[in-house]
C-alpha cells in the first residue's frame, strides 16, 4: 500500500504537464521518398527567437535521429505555427444557499474559481511537399507552459514537446 501511494502521486504530477498531439495525414502518400527537409524560409512561429532557435534545434535531433537529413533542396518542408490562450478553469469550489418550506423552494449557488489560471501553447507542425507544394502531415500538440520557467526548463519541455510529436512520423502503412 506504501509503495502505491508515491505512483499515485507521480501519476498525478506528469498528468498536470501532459502533452496532447493530435495527428492528421495522407492516407495516400508514399513517405518513403521523403528523405531530406528544410523549413519556409520566413516562418514566423509564434514563438520568442530563443524558443524558435530551441524548437529548431530538437525537430533537427529528433529527424537526424530518425535518419531524415536537412538539405537546401529538400523533399519536403516543416512550417511551424503557434499560439497561447488560457485553459478554462475547471477546479471550482461551490457554494450554495437554499432553503424550502411550505412547497415554496428556492436557492443560490456560486463557483469560486481555485488556483492560478492555466496557460497552454498550442503548436502546430505543417509537412508540405515542396514539388507539390501539399500539406501531406500535420501535428498539433498542446501542452502547458510557464512564463517564468529557466532556459534549462525551457529546452527540456520543447525537447519532449518535439519527441512526442514525431514519434508518430512518418505514419504506419496500413496496406
Amino acid at each position: 500500500m506504501k509503495s502505491i501511494i508515491p505512483l499515485l502521486l507521480l501519476l498525478f504530477l506528469a498528468s498536470c504537464s501532459a502533452i496532447r498531439v493530435n495527428y492528421d495525414y495522407d492516407r495516400d502518400t508514399d513517405y518513403s521518398k521523403y528523405t531530406t527537409y528544410n523549413y519556409y524560409s520566413g516562418m514566423d512561429t509564434g514563438l520568442s527567437e530563443l524558443d524558435t532557435k530551441r524548437l529548431l534545434r530538437a525537430i533537427d535531433s529528433t529527424m537526424w535521429a530518425k535518419g531524415f537529413l536537412l538539405s537546401e533542396e529538400p523533399e519536403f518542408l516543416i512550417n511551424i505555427l503557434s499560439s497561447s490562450f488560457q485553459a478554462p478553469r475547471n477546479n471550482t469550489v461551490g457554494v450554495g444557499i437554499g432553503g424550502t418550506g411550505r412547497n415554496v423552494g428556492g436557492g443560490m449557488s456560486i463557483g469560486i474559481p481555485v488556483g492560478a489560471a492555466n496557460v497552454e501553447r498550442e503548436i502546430q507542425f505543417d509537412f508540405i511537399d515542396s514539388q507539390k507544394d501539399e500539406l501531406f502531415w500535420q501535428a498539433i500538440a498542446v501542452s502547458s507552459i510557464r512564463e517564468n520557467s529557466s532556459p534549462s526548463e525551457r529546452e527540456d519541455k520543447i525537447q519532449a514537446l518535439v519527441i512526442k510529436t514525431l514519434e508518430k512520423y512518418p505514419p504506419k502503412s496500413r496496406k
